[in-house]
Formats: structure tokens, sequence, C-alpha cells
């Protein structure tokens, strides 16, 4: 969503020799770059449980964040107002932070206004203005869809949560930029009880649209993802652990890509020499035939954005292409210290932060292979569909997460449904390690959210991969 600059400028109270004042002041005391980032946020949520939706809560949070860049040396401050006094002490704030070491200028990058055309944000209905009871009708409908395709359901909990973001931007450069920005998500976590035992089967929904998201067609496919599959959670066992094959399903398995590979291509974490792939720009890191990106091109998408928080514009950037690492993820700090463009990844969780590199939609893209066949390649092994509770380490790639849904491969076939397993292993040796991509790529439309020193929505995807050996930890 685009409005008029004129709407913008008026809701934060600035006008040009105003922006121009702060930057100045920004770098009265030396340093070679300045910007400001405006937010006005309102967020919404409501809550159902027990069958009524019993809680909700609407708020408003507004400001500006001012940086001062010299060198690798940043100067950050905030103001929760755009009284001109308080931005100015803001501005003196983060000149007297950053120093004044006069070095060599931030890199240039796109001067100018926002494009219209590249408005990725659909919106039909809007969040704002409607009334909270006009959203309600649809947690009810989900909780009823929900108990009525399984009598064994002892509880739904289902949220509505919803936030629209107004954004103005404007740095040393003379770069301005603004837009609006929708996100609307809707989760639930379903109970289930048989013969004493339970358990419980979650998903969610989340897009940069309107409130046109809350319809009959989304209830539906809520209520029946979260339903199926619930035979095999009673059913699961947790198979003997060891070293062996392991197929990845599409979809949800993204977020094995986006913890245990993602976050080592961000840029910081190379020029810091923490992540395990630094010094290894141009080098194959996997076999040929593997293209791994991060999208803020597709439209509607959670973790797509029409230009990041430094105003640099959304694009896709392929970080391995054909096994090949051919770019990190850059904000313009990191941009101007490998000597490159930035990739539009510079984000952060509101105007009280700092921009640090961030993922957007992270997946790999689609091989040849059938689905089908990855697990007809498999003698022994396990099929994987679900995780969760990931844990990471960036600078040695060490991975282990949590299987909430998967079968046993047995002679190229799924058999036995398995849980309360861990898949435990190394990010690049995973990566090295996979024999076949599936051609079945699926963009998971969850409500992921990272959360590396701030939350920033994103979103994940992969096709079906084959890899051929990771640590599986269950019984003996």
């Amino acid at each position: 969503m685009i409005q008029e600059k004129a709407y913008y400028l008026q809701l934060f109270q600035v006008d040009q020799p105003l922006l121009d004042r702060l930057v100045k002041e920004a770098l009265r005391q030396g340093g070679t770059y300045a910007d400001l980032y405006f937010e006005n946020t309102t967020y919404g949520n409501l809550m159902l449980r027990d069958g009524a939706v019993s809680s909700g809560g609407l708020h408003v949070d507004y400001g500006v964040g001012i940086r001062t860049l010299d060198g690798d040396r940043t100067g950050y401050a905030y103001a929760e107002s755009t009284v001109p006094a308080d931005m100015l002490e803001s501005a003196r704030a983060a000149a007297a932070i950053a120093g004044g070491n006069n070095t060599p200028e931030a890199l240039r990058v796109l001067r100018g206004t926002p494009n219209p055309a590249a408005d990725r944000y659909p919106a039909q209905k809007p969040w704002r203005g409607t009334p909270a009871q006009d959203f309600a009708p649809v947690l009810t409908a989900l909780d009823q869809a929900i108990r009525g395709k399984d009598s064994r359901v002892v509880k739904v909990i289902a949220q509505l949560s919803w936030q629209v973001t107004d954004v103005l931007m404007y740095n040393s450069l003379e770069e301005l930029k603004w837009e609006t920005r929708p996100l609307g998500s809707v989760a639930v976590t379903v109970l289930f009880e048989q013969d004493g035992r339970v358990v419980n089967k979650s998903t969610s929904r989340s897009y940069r649209c309107g409130a046109e998201m809350l319809s009959p067609t989304l209830v539906e496919e809520m209520a029946a993802q979260v339903t199926s599959g619930v035979d095999e959670r009673f059913a699961s066992r947790r198979p003997k652990g060891g070293k062996m094959p392991v197929v990845l399903g599409a979809g949800a398995s993204g977020i094995l890509l986006h913890e245990a590979m993602g976050h080592a291509f961000e840029a910081d974490f190379n020029r810091k020499g923490t992540s395990i792939f630094t010094d290894r720009m141009g080098q194959r890191i996997c076999p040929e035939g593997i293209t791994i990106v991060d999208d803020g091109t597709l439209k509607g998408n959670r973790g797509s954005l029409n230009f990041d928080d430094e105003g640099v514009p959304g694009q896709k950037t392929c970080m391995v292409e054909d096994g090949i690492l051919t770019s990190y993820l850059h904000d313009r700090i990191s941009a101007r210290y490998y000597g490159v463009a930035p990739t539009g990844n510079g984000r952060r969780e509101s105007f009280r932060y700092a921009p640090i590199p961030r993922m957007r939609s992270t997946y790999m893209e689609s091989g040849t292979a059938a689905a089908q066949d990855l697990v007809a390649e498999v003698k022994n092994g396990i099929y994987v569909d679900e995780f969760s509770n990931g844990q990471v380490k960036i600078g040695e790639g060490d991975f282990t997460f949590y299987v909430k849904s998967g079968f046993l491969i047995e002679n190229g076939r799924l058999t036995a449904p398995v849980g309360d397993i861990n898949i435990i292993g190394n990010g690049p040796a995973a990566l090295e390690d996979i024999v076949a991509v599936g051609n079945d790529l699926v963009i998971d439309p969850g409500a992921w959210t990272c959360g590396k020193e701030q939350q920033v929505p994103v979103s994940c995807g992969m096709p079906s991969v084959l890899v051929r050996q990771l640590t599986v930890g269950g019984g003996e």
C-alpha cells in the first residue's frame, strides 16, 4: 500500500526543511551517513478460547529512529514523538555515539521515490477502522469447523493478529521513501484426546494484505490442515536412532534451511568472521543443481518488502546458484564493507532498533526429481515434514531440530509414523550431502517470525530434498 507523500509528511508532522535539518544535526560531529526512520504502527489482536472470543487488544506505536554511521561505528537514538525538539535531541545523541572518524562515504543506492508498480501488499479491506466485532466471526467459524471434523477435539485456541505500519524514510543521500505495510495472521492450536492420551497440532496463515484474507476458504483450509494426520500423531513412536538418510518434505521443512543455513549467509556474521561461510564466496558449497534464494518480491508474502528498512528496494537475491555461493545478504553497512550493492535485507523490529541484515522469504528452488522418487531411493531412513524448536550455532553450522511429524522409510516406502525425535546435523555438511531435490517447491504460508536480536516477520520454503545422512535422535 502506498499513499500520497503528503499523507506521510502530515502524519509525522515533518517537511523537507525539517528532514534536512535532522540529517545535518546527525552528522554535525562527523560521520559519513545518516538516516531517519519514521514509523506509525497500529496493532490489533483477538483470542478465542473455549468456543468464545474472550479477549483482544489494540495499541499504537509511533516514533522515529535516527542513525549516524562512521565506518564501523553506529550511533542510534530514537524518540517516541515527532516534536522537533525531541527529534533534534535524538539526532545529537546519535551523532555523539558515532563519533567523528571521517571514514569513507557509505555506498549510494537508488535515490528517489517509491515506484507504485512495485507495491507488493494487496489490500481490498482495511484493517484499520474496521470494528473488531467484524473480525470475530472468523475465529468462531474456525473453532466450529475444527470441532466438526474430529470428535476427539478437547480444546481450540485461535488467535487473529494484525498490524498496519506507515513508514517514512529519509537519509543524507537525499533518498525519500514512504509506504504502508499491512500484515494479517491467524494461528490455531488444537488439543485432541484419545484413550487418555493428548496430542496437539497447530497451523497458521499470514499474509501482507488486507482483511479480505479472512474468508471461508481460509477457515476451511486451516481446519482441514490442523485435523489431518491426527491418527498418525496418536500412532507415532520413537524409531531407533542413528545416522541415516532423511527426506525433508516440501514446505515447512524450509525452517531448517532458514535456521541452519540462511543465517550463515547474513553478511554481518561473515563480515565479523563468525559464519561458517566466511571467505567462501565464489566456492562450491553444495552439489550442482541447487539454488537457494532470499526473495522480497513475492506479492502478499509475509516476508516481502517494497523496500527494506533502509530504503533499499526489495529484490530477489540468489545466495547459492547451481551449488556456488554467489551472494551474502547485505544491509548498507556490510555492502560498503564488501564493495557491493545492498540486497534489500536491512531490517528492524521497529523504530527503536537499528537495521541489521535479516532474511525475508528464504527457500530452495525446485529441482528435477519427483517427490515419490526421493522416498523410493531410501532403504532405511525417515521422512520429515514438520519441525519445531530448532537450535543452531551460526559459527560452526551445527543444528538440532525437534520433529513434530514424520514417517519411517522402509524399502522405499513410507511406513510407521514417528515422533518425539530430533534431527541433528551440520548446515554446510547437510548441503554437501544433498542427493536430490524435488520438483515440488512450496512456500509455507505460516506466521514465521525470526528472532535474531530483534523480531521480524519472515517466510520459508523448500521442495522435497533427500539428504544422504543426518543423525536421528530416537529410541534405542
